[in-house]
């Protein structure tokens, strides 16, 4: 496992060991031990989500307030282009945001942990995520981003016109967002 951290403290991109011949593939996609090796990290993962979606759906940017979630993301079919954005106030990165594409090509991974929002536009004609989730699903916590808010100023590589949610479509710009300490 290749762990690369980006530009926001805390956000790793995950590059698995892919062993390839004449019958196809096989790759470890977690291991708790490398994880740990790799990030210092030892996330008490809890849930998994699986999502569907078709090219230019845009789901996001979402984050959980109270009972924050570590997510680990990874695409089986198909390509997005996923985004994380610091929601720490604290943190000299706070609204800054990061996106790379996560496709069932490249295999890469993407650990967000708490106190970050996230989100992504399919890029492919569907594409398959599967989340690893560091804390269960709490409606109520769940808070929305704007996922086009113009102070985040998020360059998102749309295909073609957004699909989005009614939730996403009321996101709450970063001005007026609950935020973590």
């Amino acid at each position: 496992m290749k762990c690369m951290a980006t530009a926001l403290d805390g956000v790793f991109l995950i590059e698995p060991q892919v062993f390839e011949d004449e019958r196809g593939f096989f790759y470890e996609s977690f291991n708790a031990q490398r994880f740990r090796d790799a990030t210092g990290l030892a996330p008490d993962f809890v849930q998994d989500n699986h999502s569907r979606s078709r090219r230019g759906v845009v789901r996001g940017l979402h984050y959980q307030i109270g009972v924050p979630q570590g997510k680990l993301v990874r695409v089986i079919a198909g390509s997005v282009y996923d985004v994380v954005v610091d929601l720490r106030r604290s943190s000299p990165s706070f609204g800054r945001w990061i996106g790379a594409e996560l496709s069932s090509d490249n295999r890469r991974q993407l650990w967000v942990p708490p106190g970050f929002a996230h989100g992504f536009v399919t890029l492919s004609e569907h594409a398959e995520c599967l989340y690893k989730t560091a804390g269960y699903w709490s409606p109520q916590h769940e808070r929305t981003l704007l996922w086009n808010d113009p102070a985040l100023d998020i360059d998102w590589p749309l295909p073609c016109a957004p699909i989005l949610s009614p939730k996403d479509l009321g996101g709450t710009p970063l001005a007026a967002a609950e935020v973590f300490a």
